[in-house]
């Protein structure tokens, strides 16, 4: 214990801030895109279009010292680990975690009330990510939360009580989990050498190990789908591990070899007997287009141009998805014009949160989403319940659609200066007989038209209250 607690402030000392440029190009967006058959998917689906915000939680192992999650267990040349271990000594104190991972102030509540209070509608937890750690008390195997320092806590299957808490603030419930396994035999096998992400053994000379490890995944997303209260998103990450029929040149990009054999875990069997125990569950099959990638993730990033199908992007608010001493944080001006980009594209924002080793959130998590939720309360009328419309964007004032074809525009100020006295756009003229009414405020603004363009003068108390504001919102209403 001693030698794991030298070996973690070594850590926290010389590595603060862990990169994350390789990580960038993990999950691209899929070129394609399946419409789902099942009309109970279909009107989920349409249910979490309405959201437009949601949060991510990376929560494990990786919390204790502060590193990048899981990623340098895997011995890829972008990684960088400490000169002074080998490989299988960082690989042995990572495993160690486990005796020393007690977040005696885990507090899911106040990341439930936060992410409230910042105007996010869905969740999706990190019940194992590829460290193989189970955030979760399955019965598949002893690597879990639940057996360690924090079992005996009435808190121990921190999955259940995160999922309580969220659906307590009136949250659709998403769970993260990882296909591959690195802690796992059936994945990286003791025999062999662990090269990469990949299987690390020929799944054709051990068909048998293989299927004990589809069955292995199979039976703990089964307790994911029946003992934990109604879930509404399966959001399957580690899109390396796939049928060989789906590998295209967007995969091959990702750097890391793709093995000559198929990686598949059977995702129609997992994602049949999931539906059967939560009716019109969404599977997030990331990356692997087809009937169960019912939407899909590009990561952190937002594509060029509107999508017509459903997407999400998913980003953190810091550098890193978990936590990381001295990390960097996106200022809230950046997430929200993150927000009115990706809505007016058609998609869906998924924040990363990365929770500290005991269980609380950081004060920065706190005030960023105090600041982001304050803005929404004001303006989120343009964001929630919208659709795309055709012309969407004019520079850097972007256009949604209400469901009943309210129209609005949201208009991203230049950070760190202040509001000018007059907005102006080209496209998306109102009639003559609509009011324009500034969101934030509640106020009519007087606008003219000149040829295609419209110009808005802003009322001067807005701007003596707010010498600056991340995003003005504009709704386009009839005149009585």
């Amino acid at each position: 214990m001693r030698y794991l607690l030298l070996i973690s402030l070594f850590f926290i000392s010389f590595f603060p801030l862990q990169l994350t440029a390789q990580e960038e190009n993990v999950h691209p967006q899929s070129k394609e895109y399946d419409w789902p058959k099942d009309p109970k998917v279909l009107e989920k689906l349409d249910k979490w279009q309405d959201l437009k915000f949601g949060m991510i939680i990376h929560w494990g192992l990786y919390a204790v010292p502060g590193v990048i999650e899981s990623w340098e267990l895997c011995s890829e040349d972008w990684l960088n680990r400490p000169d002074s271990m080998t490989y299988q000594q960082y690989k042995d104190w990572y495993w160690g975690l486990k005796d020393s991972f007690n977040p005696v102030n885990f507090n899911p509540e106040q990341w439930a009330k936060a992410a409230n209070q910042a105007g996010m509608k869905y969740l999706v937890f990190t019940t194992k990510h590829h460290d193989g750690f189970n955030m979760f008390d399955t019965r598949q195997t002893d690597f879990k939360i639940s057996d360690g320092p924090f079992s005996t806590n009435p808190k121990s299957n921190v999955a259940k009580h995160v999922f309580e808490a969220f659906r307590n603030e009136g949250m659709m419930i998403g769970a993260y989990f990882s296909k591959p396994d690195w802690h796992s035999q059936y994945f990286w096998w003791d025999k062999y050498a662990t090269p990469n992400r990949n299987v690390n053994y020929d799944i054709r000379k051990h068909p048998a190990r293989w299927e004990k490890f589809k069955d292995f995944s199979f039976q703990q997303i089964k307790e994911l789908m029946t003992d934990y209260g109604k879930i509404d998103i399966l959001w399957l990450d580690g899109g390396w591990v796939r049928p060989k029929n789906t590998i295209n040149e967007e995969v091959l990009s990702w750097g890391a070899p793709i093995p000559d054999w198929d990686q598949s875990i059977n995702i129609p069997k997992i994602a049949a007997m999931a539906r059967e125990n939560q009716p019109g569950l969404l599977v997030v099959d990331r990356t692997v287009h087809g009937p169960y990638e019912n939407y899909q993730t590009p990561e952190r990033s937002i594509p060029e141009t509107q999508l017509p199908h459903p997407w999400e992007s998913c980003m953190p608010l810091a550098n890193n998805w978990g936590y990381v001493p001295n990390d960097q944080f996106k200022s809230t001006t950046k997430v929200i014009h993150s927000l009115i980009e990706v809505v007016a594209k058609g998609g869906s924002l998924l924040l990363g949160i990365g929770p500290k080793p005991d269980g609380t959130l950081r004060e920065k998590d706190l005030e960023s989403m105090k600041k982001i939720g304050a803005w929404m309360d004001k303006n989120g009328k343009a964001i929630y319940n919208t659709r795309i419309t055709s012309d969407y964007q004019d520079d850097k004032t972007f256009f949604t659609k209400g469901k009943n074809g309210e129209m609005y525009a949201l208009v991203n100020m230049e950070e760190g200066k202040e509001i000018p006295s007059t907005i102006s756009w080209t496209g998306n003229i109102p009639d003559k007989s609509k009011k324009m009414v500034l969101l934030s405020s509640g106020t009519n603004v007087k606008w003219k038209q000149t040829g295609k363009t419209i110009t808005i003068t802003l009322p001067k108390s807005f701007l003596k209250n707010n010498p600056e504001y991340p995003a003005l919102t504009f709704e386009f209403i009839p005149a009585e």
